[in-house]
């Protein structure tokens, strides 16, 4: 049975990119369904491409092929690998830091090079390509595997997982007084700010649907954020452009400005150097 190829990138459907990579898998075998997840991850941001993977991957088949390029180094010694996921799945990817969530959610069981002599594609009227892997090489080796032609272990060689380039994730912690976390992602296109903060460690802190959760956000050091503000289990809740806590789809707790955008009009963006602060009024 074939597999399913799903692809995120930074690619946009600007211009053709998108189209030639497509082509490729086609040519390999068209029988082959592709799906796209997204073109639009934020461009070199190999932080939103790892996060991007941990909010959908497990939501699909098991054996599912995801091909995630977001590549700034590309035609560099940074390795290109295909990691077999402990809940199984395959990604296929620069190994860049994208990989950094599903190790973190899901596990890495076994990671692997791709072999560039016989899983990258080669044309002989089009020379040797060095900017587009996207094309010739991920998508080539994830349509071959895809397609049954190779399987994982011809992929090309394991290489220890413990070597996984990976971006730092700040663990959510509890305390007697507080509940801290970070700014995990951003949802581009609503601006509501994602925390690595679970629900239900959020919910056996003490709150509940409609109380007052005093927020704090900092930016390294620098307090940017800072306000009281309650806590819905639903936008309905809430009043039009007022802030509020709620936790994700992801059961993740959020900050969202309802009918708004909370991190464009605060300054808000996600990253390690994100720190939140969820406090009760009596620990203050």
């Amino acid at each position: 049975m074939k597999k399913l190829l799903v692809f995120q990138t930074d690619f946009t459907y600007k211009e053709g990119a998108v189209a030639a990579m497509y082509g490729v898998v086609k040519s390999v075998d068209p029988d082959i369904e592709i799906i796209t997840a997204t073109h639009e991850i934020p461009q070199y941001d190999t932080w939103s491409a790892s996060y991007r993977l941990y909010q959908y991957v497990d939501f699909w088949p098991k054996g599912t092929i995801f091909v995630s390029v977001v590549d700034p180094g590309v035609g560099t010694s940074r390795k290109a690998c295909v990691a077999r996921t402990k809940n199984g799945y395959y990604i296929v990817t620069p190994d860049n830091g994208s990989l950094t969530h599903a190790d973190r959610y899901f596990g890495i069981e076994e990671v692997r090079q791709i072999d560039e002599t016989v899983n990258r594609l080669h044309r002989e009227d089009n020379g040797f390509v060095s900017v587009f892997h996207g094309r010739d090489l991920f998508g080539y080796c994830a349509a071959r595997l895809a397609s049954g032609i190779i399987s994982y272990e011809e992929v090309g060689p394991a290489y220890d997982v413990s070597q996984i380039v990976r971006h730092e994730i700040h663990e959510a912690s509890v305390y007697e007084d507080r509940i801290e976390g970070m700014i995990e992602i951003k949802d581009p296109n609503f601006g509501n700010a994602w925390t690595n903060i679970p629900l239900q460690d959020f919910l056996n802190f003490g709150f509940r649907s409609g109380d007052k959760v005093h927020t704090s956000v900092y930016r390294y050091d620098e307090l940017i954020f800072d306000r009281e503000i309650p806590y819905y289990d639903s936008f309905g809740k809430a009043e039009d452009h007022s802030v509020m806590v709620y936790n994700n789809e992801l059961n993740k707790m959020s900050i969202a400005e309802v009918v708004g955008n909370l991190c464009a009009d605060y300054g808000l963006d996600f990253g390690p150097e994100y720190k939140v602060i969820f406090r009760r009024e009596k620990d203050l």
